[in-house]
């Protein structure tokens, strides 16, 4: 199909007359539609080989036409009316639409290609590395070591001395048990007197009242014990059955902490 007459007469030089009466520049209408001044050229050189194809080229003769106070749709009519209809879809000749379409064929002939080889080495790259790992394997296990034949029950005994005297060592001393470590302390309250008491054993309030005289508590603490007697020598300790010395003096007030670590402090000198 021959291409159209690339003129300044008919539909493009209609455009160029609005835009003129306008005063208005090619490059001013391509800043405000956003379209190249090559391409409004060639629309007012009738040359539509430029244009894109479809709604796309009578998108940009609408653009034209507003900013040139033209009407748009008479416009769009006018160009549509002038070109035939199957260039202006087009939008190029046919022979690049041809080119394009042989473009896109080989890019997918290729794709597919591409596809295939990953199909075909990824399977192949795994075999061989699969090898190569048990290849190294079996070079990095040590070989097991040389049978030694047992010599002959005559030729052992001939070959060996007889067994020196060994002198008897007296027996060893059985090993003296060390004694248990402690993991927790049983602390015993008896009240000599009335006696108010606190206790808080490993962070719990566990006493806190009045004992009476003869009264008895046992608490186990497993990591800290604060005690607060309101009369220190009214209140006998023991720790883990041991007897503990006073706290104090009579009618004195005193708090004192107990643990695993410092209740041997508190224990009565021997």
């Amino acid at each position: 199909m021959p291409l159209p007459e690339r003129t300044s007469s008919g539909f493009g030089q209609r455009l160029r007359d609005a835009r003129e009466r306008r005063g208005v520049s090619l490059r001013q209408i391509a800043n405000a539609t956003k379209i190249s001044v090559v391409v409004l050229e060639a629309l007012e050189r009738n040359d539509i080989s430029r244009l894109p194809g479809g709604i796309f080229g009578r998108g940009f003769v609408r653009s034209y036409a507003i900013e040139v106070g033209l009407d748009p749709e008479a416009t769009i009519q006018d160009f549509i009316a002038q070109f035939p209809n199957d260039s202006v879809t087009a939008g190029h000749p046919t022979s690049d639409r041809v080119e394009d379409n042989e473009a896109v064929e080989s890019d997918r002939r290729t794709a597919g290609t591409f596809l295939w080889l990953m199909a075909v080495s990824v399977p192949i790259a795994a075999g061989l590395l699969y090898f190569a790992t048990l290849g190294r394997r079996a070079a990095t296990e040590p070989a097991p070591p040389p049978a030694v034949a047992a010599p002959a029950p005559e030729t052992r005994a001939a070959a060996e001395p007889p067994p020196a005297a060994v002198p008897e060592q007296p027996a060893p001393r059985a090993a003296t048990a060390p004694p248990p470590a402690v993991d927790q302390l049983t602390v015993a309250l008896t009240a000599k007197r009335p006696c108010w008491v606190s206790a808080t054993v490993d962070g719990q309030k566990t006493i806190e009242r009045l004992l009476q005289a003869g009264e008895r508590q046992t608490v186990t603490v497993r990591r800290e014990m604060v005690l607060t007697a309101g009369d220190a020598s009214a209140i006998a300790l023991q720790f883990n059955g041991a007897d503990a010395r006073t706290l104090g003096k009579s009618g004195e007030v005193v708090t004192a902490r107990f643990n695993l670590a410092n209740f041997k402090d508190y224990l009565q000198a021997r």
